[in-house]
């Protein structure tokens, strides 16, 4: 029989993605991680199997996160009585890495600031078939919003709120580190309209 867990793997997970963050992916060995936590290297083992599935579990807590956090502001932006069309929740959408980087900072600078390949490398079959499951969460939220602003969800409406969702708030926000800024989410929200005013092609 399995041996009980005696601590608990968030705490494992957390010092994972510490580590990662501060000192680069290299930094994160079994052994630092059990330095950090105070949890042996044969439990860390028991529960993750090997450093592969530690760093993919790591990444993949921080996507489940963000990909939550970001279904959460869509539905609230579409639930409220405010919402113009679907243009509040592809906003919502749109700025959802502000509200990450408030409520899980860690997290945040794991998924925006390490390179994905950098930090798993060869991952087992099964983490490489949860990082294809978050993928695809994406993009049937991109559909869902596709087809509530314009009846369709083809390829290239979809297209349309990849620019929105992922191209904009990386050129804006991410890429000149202006995640805090007030200007660039003011710049954001303005680009976004002006995407989705334009709209899809026929």
């Amino acid at each position: 029989m399995p041996r009980p867990r005696t601590h608990d793997p968030d705490i494992v997970l957390d010092a994972t993605e510490s580590l990662a963050v501060r000192s680069g992916p290299a930094a994160v060995t079994t052994r630092a991680v059990a330095a950090a936590t105070g949890v042996s290297n044969g439990a860390i083992y028991h529960t993750f199997g090997s450093r592969a599935e530690l760093l993919g579990r790591t990444w993949l807590r921080a996507a489940h996160r963000f990909l939550a956090l970001q279904s959460e502001l869509v539905d609230a932006a579409l639930d409220g009585p405010d919402q113009q069309d679907g243009i509040d929740a592809v906003i919502a959408a749109a700025e959802a890495p502000v509200v990450f980087a408030e409520k899980f900072p860690t997290s945040s600078r794991l998924l925006l600031t390490v390179e994905r390949d950098e930090l798993l490398g060869d991952v087992p079959d099964a983490i490489a078939t949860e990082l294809a499951d978050t993928d695809k969460v994406l993009v049937e939220l991109l559909i869902r919003l596709s087809r509530h602003l314009w009846g369709r969800g083809d390829g290239r409406a979809v297209d349309v709120l990849t620019v929105c969702m992922v191209d904009l708030p990386t050129a804006i926000l991410l890429r000149r580190n202006r995640i805090a800024n007030p200007l660039a989410r003011e710049q954001l929200r303005a680009a976004v309209r002006a995407v989705l005013e334009v709209g899809p092609p026929p």
